[in-house]
């Protein structure tokens, strides 16, 4: 009787190790996933805001060409 109780706990404490243990790869896991999720978020803003500053120099570049051949049109003409 005294064997197969010490069996079962020693069969206890192998189970708890190995839960211990799949917890701590599980969060690893989770925390991995989290960050990778995070970089590949902050890489769409970042090309989002790019494009949009591009697209704001162009327009601008354009805004100021038409204004400046219109003002040397008014003064030439």
């Amino acid at each position: 009787m005294r064997q197969s109780l010490d069996a079962f706990e020693h069969a206890f404490h192998q189970e708890t190790e190995a839960d211990r243990v799949r917890r701590e790869r599980l969060r690893k896991q989770a925390v991995a996933r989290s960050r990778k999720r995070y970089r590949v978020q902050r890489e769409k803003r970042s090309t989002l805001r790019f494009a949009t500053l591009v697209l704001t120099l162009i327009a601008t570049a354009i805004v100021v060409t038409v204004a400046m051949f219109e003002t040397l049109y008014l003064v030439m003409g």
